[in-house]
């Protein structure tokens, strides 16, 4: 089996630099069209995709992104390693504008957005209770410093519906939870990936405080744009730099993340849904194969 290497855009990351013979892909799934084509190509050596999480323009929004069809497609394109990059808002001090944060935790308060491939016909329950790879956040990690900007190893992502900010109270409650960034669009989709069974790392660009802060409200937009540009020109050489951390064979996770369905499904197989199994062939063909 061979490595490859995902990348899903968001806000200010919409090509990866360097990609060699790259073709943009029309990738059909059961769950409807993903957000985009996607790019592919390799790196360094390494097969890599590339999918714009809001579609080249930005025309999805955090609720409608097409988190289901994202994850099916870069599944059957034969992603192994998917690394999430996105802007996102701070609730600490510390943690500043143009900084990286390699989120290790989720607390998800979307509501509006489907977030399991499975239900009625065929149920499944996977533990997300550690949400992120920890060897390819890690690789992540290394990236990041490489790249000299300022990382953060480990963080608390809020997963908020949007697209409105929060008031000031929501975000004073969330800070007081112990979250330490905010953003909009990592939840369903790592909980999808680890359904998927694909390694997942979170890379969170913090382009400004949450409004929690006394100062946020005298945040220049220009100011945003200005980190926001500078956030995706680092992301582009952490990008650069993994394949050379990941090597093209690919080895079974150490994690157990290209495991996770192995004890999760429930419904007996002579209860199983033909039409519901269908729509599973790439994210659970692996154990429904067996």
């Amino acid at each position: 089996m061979e490595r490859m290497i995902g990348v899903m855009g968001g806000s200010g990351v919409y090509e990866i630099d360097g990609l060699e013979n790259a073709t943009w892909q029309k990738i059909e799934t059961p769950w409807g069209d993903p957000s985009d084509e996607i790019l592919t190509g390799t790196l360094d050596g390494v097969k890599m995709a590339f999918l714009p999480r809001h579609g080249r323009g930005h025309i999805h929004s955090p609720t409608t992104v097409p988190y289901r069809a994202n994850i099916d497609a870069l599944k059957r394109l034969g992603v192994t390693d998917l690394l999430s990059v996105s802007a996102c808002g701070s609730f600490r001090e510390e943690m500043a504008p143009g900084d990286f944060v390699i989120v290790d935790q989720f607390i998800d308060r979307t509501f509006a957005r489907e977030k399991s491939f499975f239900g009625t016909g065929c149920v499944a329950h996977v533990s997300v209770a550690h949400p992120v790879c920890e060897r390819l956040s890690g690789l992540a990690y290394e990236a990041a410093r490489a790249t000299g900007v300022t990382v953060h190893k480990g963080g608390t992502y809020l997963a908020m519906e949007g697209p409105q900010f929060s008031s000031i109270a929501e975000s004073k409650m969330y800070r007081a939870w112990g979250c330490d960034v905010i953003g909009m669009t990592n939840m369903p989709e790592a909980k999808l990936a680890r359904e998927a069974e694909i390694c997942y790392a979170s890379v969170a660009m913090i382009t400004d405080f949450d409004s929690w802060h006394p100062e946020h409200g005298a945040v220049d937009i220009n100011a945003i744009i200005a980190t926001l540009g500078a956030n995706s020109d680092n992301a582009k050489s952490l990008v650069a730099a993994m394949p050379q951390l990941l090597t093209s064979a690919y080895t079974s996770c150490s994690h157990g993340c290209d495991r996770a369905l192995d004890y999760a499904i429930m419904t007996a197989p002579d209860k199983r849904d033909t039409t519901v199994l269908a729509k599973l062939d790439a994210v659970a063909g692996r154990v429904l194969k067996g």
